[in-house]
């Protein structure tokens, strides 16, 4: 087991029923308990955000994250569950966050936000913008599946400059989605371009939240420290609703 102590998975589709993660409490609890064995504490529930679609309410959010803490808690599983959302960037997205028909991470001003895999590189960045200039802090959820982003660490520089943050998947790290996802995003943690790395969890066997051996990498690659802030200081920064470092 890693050295790390505990950590917080700030992407994830575990909560049951909501989108094309976990399908049943069942699985959802199975979910957390893999969680809880690869030393996660804490996990915000980000079911998808999108347009066109049937996307639970806050106010259903918090009863369906009750329901499922007690189900973990009745299971012995031990977890510290929080809300939020993965938002599918659209116009009016801004509007909806100020509605409540959008969830924040946690209550903070941190959002998670995805756009289609062939999005052009100005749309992304201009997205990212628009978030930012209502003063919401950026997260790019799985940044290594953006054609326009991955053509070099240029992009990913630029996004990190005008303040936005990068989260990658562990699962891509480890080379579960191909050569080239492994490649890019070992690349960009090598050149310290990622602040987050998330299990971004749907099942309990291919997308599960088995994230270990990719905080064993981290430590052995770059060390113990670079390790923790990746996968506890920063994402512990969101629940307090804290600036990065």
């Amino acid at each position: 087991m890693a050295g790390i102590d505990n950590m917080i998975d700030i992407h994830s589709h575990i909560l049951p029923g909501v989108d094309d993660g976990a399908d049943c409490t069942e699985t959802s609890c199975k979910m957390l308990q893999i969680a809880a064995d690869n030393g996660i504490t804490h996990i915000i529930l980000t079911p998808h955000n999108k347009p066109s679609h049937h996307n639970v309410s806050s106010a259903h959010m918090a009863e369906y994250m009750e329901r499922l803490q007690r189900a973990a808690q009745k299971r012995q599983v031990v977890m510290k569950l929080y809300a939020g959302n993965e938002l599918y960037y659209r116009d009016g997205i801004v509007e909806e966050l100020e509605a409540g028909e959008a969830m924040t991470l946690a209550g903070s001003r941190y959002v998670l936000v995805e756009f289609s895999p062939m999005a052009e590189y100005d749309y992304i960045r201009n997205g990212i913008y628009t978030l930012q200039s209502h003063g919401y802090r950026t997260i790019l959820a799985h940044a290594e599946r953006y054609r326009t982003v991955c053509q070099g660490t240029d992009q990913v520089e630029d996004l990190i400059n005008m303040g936005c943050y990068i989260q990658m998947n562990a699962g891509s790290i480890m080379g579960r989605y191909g050569f080239a996802a492994k490649q890019f995003t070992r690349k960009l943690l090598k050149n310290n371009l990622v602040q987050f790395i998330a299990t971004d969890a749907h099942d309990t066997d291919k997308r599960s939240p088995r994230i270990a051996d990719c905080v064993g990498y981290v430590e052995k690659k770059l060390g113990v420290e670079c390790a923790k802030k990746l996968f506890y200081d920063n994402p512990m920064c969101i629940l307090q609703d804290e600036y990065l470092s």
